[in-house]
């Protein structure tokens, strides 16, 4: 088998995922787009706390051999609570996926959704619910060979975020954690692509290889962690369903005088 296109190493609780020059779009702390050889992710211990995450994301790099040379674009960097041991890849074509997961802070939604008294429930839905993630949260990194045009590097957020809440649904009944993230790359010089949906080359490779990755990740995790996958949120160390409703509403139907002449 022949190496990835974008490589991986581990070192010190840090995921190295490198390709020179890549452009990447993360949906994690200071994300947005940046061209950059490295995206990484990085394993917290347990109990640890939010603080200045730029100050802590450098020092880890900094620990793990991996700092970015001076006058270098910083790559994209996520946080995740699941060992880095237990990230797992894979590859399709174009397309290179690498996943870490766990799930002790599930992010349900009920489709009928049925309000509890807080008192008798330990799921939580605040704006201000705690922040802990305990050994959870599922991060994807995905890279593509190909040169995506405008809108079909966002739109791969769209398709990797899809395959990871079907692929989760199918082996815990939850569609992601509350802490989940995503960062996606393409290579500005390789073959262009117009579009990245499920219907496309691309797109079919990212569905299959975070499908494959995540639930590599999930069984590595849970087959050394102290821990099981939890059956409902309430059986969670942490976790949030939603149980509030919203209201349905028709847009309205404009006028013929007030559209606009053709």
């Amino acid at each position: 088998m022949t190496d990835p296109a974008y490589d991986a190493v581990r070192r010190a609780g840090v995921l190295r995922v490198r390709r020179p020059d890549t452009e990447w779009l993360s949906t994690g702390w200071n994300g947005g787009r940046r061209t950059a050889d490295c995206a990484y992710n990085i394993s917290v211990p347990e109990g640890w706390e939010r603080t200045a995450l730029g100050p802590y994301i450098g020092d880890r790099l900094e620990r793990a051999g991996f700092e970015t040379p001076a006058g270098d674009a910083a790559g994209p960097a996520l946080l995740t609570g699941v060992d880095i041991a237990d990230a797992r890849g894979a590859r399709c074509g174009s397309v290179t996926a690498y996943a870490t997961a766990g799930i002790s802070n599930p992010a349900a939604l009920p489709m009928e959704p049925t309000p509890t008294d807080p008192s008798e429930s330990t799921a939580v839905e605040a704006d201000d619910a705690e922040p802990g993630q305990g050994r959870g949260t599922v991060n994807v990194i995905v890279g593509t060979t190909r040169a995506l045009a405008s809108g079909a590097l966002e739109n791969l957020i769209a398709v990797a975020a899809e395959a990871k809440a079907a692929t989760l649904l199918a082996e815990t009944g939850f569609p992601g954690t509350t802490t989940d993230a995503i960062i996606v790359g393409h290579d500005p010089s390789g073959s262009s692509a117009a579009f990245s949906g499920s219907g496309t080359d691309v797109g079919a490779a990212v569905r299959a290889c975070v499908r494959e990755a995540v639930r590599a990740s999930l069984s590595a995790h849970y087959a050394t962690a102290d821990a099981e996958l939890p059956a409902a949120v309430d059986d969670a160390t942490y976790g949030v369903s939603t149980a509030r409703r919203a209201d349905v509403f028709q847009p309205g139907l404009a006028s013929e005088r007030s559209q606009p002449d053709s």
